[in-house]
């Protein structure tokens, strides 16, 4: 992956058309991505998992190792990893990969939006992570609209706001990679009530989305089929989510979605793995070191009922 001359422009050149590969992880509800290039064998890696069992505290890498497996089978070299935000939802594989893939013989540069040190340093703060362990640790930071090249293929990052402030989205062809903004159309859209989320930002990123061409594929970050209905879904087109998405069809005007967005986002509980996610995440995946007492820790917030006893 090489960043090239910003292009302030979502339309796409011609060129061929991508190889995608999208890979669903249950424990999450998260899709994941290789994206390659037929005349190179180039590729980059979207929004990679590292696995996370919270009531053992056990960190793993199958998910990861999958992805790196599914490229070798088809003989790619990955040369870039491609994060969409800061997830409250899962641990990125981003550094694990990058590591295993530099033994091999190449290292991606992996790459997220600019706005990534707003993150940083909030949740820094919040869990008393030294800026050291943080400052640097991604490769390249995209400013809105600049390009990039995945072999002969080329792309475009986008910001996406509303979800999370740092969000970016990755066209490449007619294809966006959009993360957590838009979610299959029988769901609609992600929650904005993460610190620097609005709703009313995504409304107009759900916007400016929709206005692309009918046939242009949305690949989302998640997807929350109800068991027994239909299958986990990568991708919807344009046109579907003009006709389709819960929250953000055609005719939704912003004060009806920022409504409706803001009362779904009050019944929503807080992520799973909310705390253990965000403290690797800034990290760019890498874990907490290991103390003095040889321990590797996450830290945790606890609530207490009656404070003063």
């Amino acid at each position: 992956m090489h960043s090239s001359a910003a292009d302030t422009t979502l339309t796409a050149t011609p060129q061929p058309d991508p190889i995608i590969h999208s890979v669903f992880e249950p424990q999450t509800s998260t899709w994941q991505y290789i994206v390659a290039d037929p005349a190179t064998s180039r590729a980059v890696i979207i929004d990679p998992v590292l696995d996370y069992d919270n009531t053992t505290r056990t960190v793993s890498t199958s998910s990861a190792d999958a992805l790196i497996a599914l490229a070798r089978r088809h003989n790619y070299t990955i040369s870039g990893i491609l994060e969409t935000h800061a997830h409250a939802d899962h641990l990125t594989a981003a550094f694990y990969l990058q590591r295993r893939l530099a033994a091999a013989g190449t290292r991606p540069l992996v790459g997220i939006g600019k706005r990534i040190g707003q993150v940083q340093s909030l949740f820094g703060k919040r869990y008393g992570i030294p800026s050291a362990e943080y400052d640097g640790v991604f490769d390249v930071l995209f400013e809105d609209d600049e390009g990039f090249e995945i072999g002969a293929l080329k792309g475009t990052a986008i910001h996406l706001p509303g979800h999370t402030p740092d969000h970016m989205g990755y066209r490449i062809g007619d294809n966006v990679f959009c993360g957590d903004s838009l979610f299959h159309p029988t769901l609609g859209t992600a929650r904005c009530d993460f610190p620097g989320g609005s709703a009313s930002a995504l409304y107009y990123t759900g916007r400016m989305l929709l206005s692309l061409p009918d046939n242009v594929r949305i690949w989302t970050g998640h997807d929350y089929p109800v068991e027994g209905e239909r299958a986990p879904e990568p991708w919807a087109t344009v046109a579907e989510h003009r006709a389709q998405n819960k929250h953000l069809r055609d005719g939704v005007t912003e004060k009806e979605f920022v409504e409706a967005r803001m009362d779904r986002d009050r019944q929503l509980a807080a992520p799973r793995l909310v705390h253990e996610s965000l403290q690797v995440n800034v990290r760019g995946g890498k874990l907490p070191e290991v103390d003095a007492g040889g321990i590797r820790s996450f830290k945790l917030p606890v609530k207490v009922e009656g404070e003063g006893w």
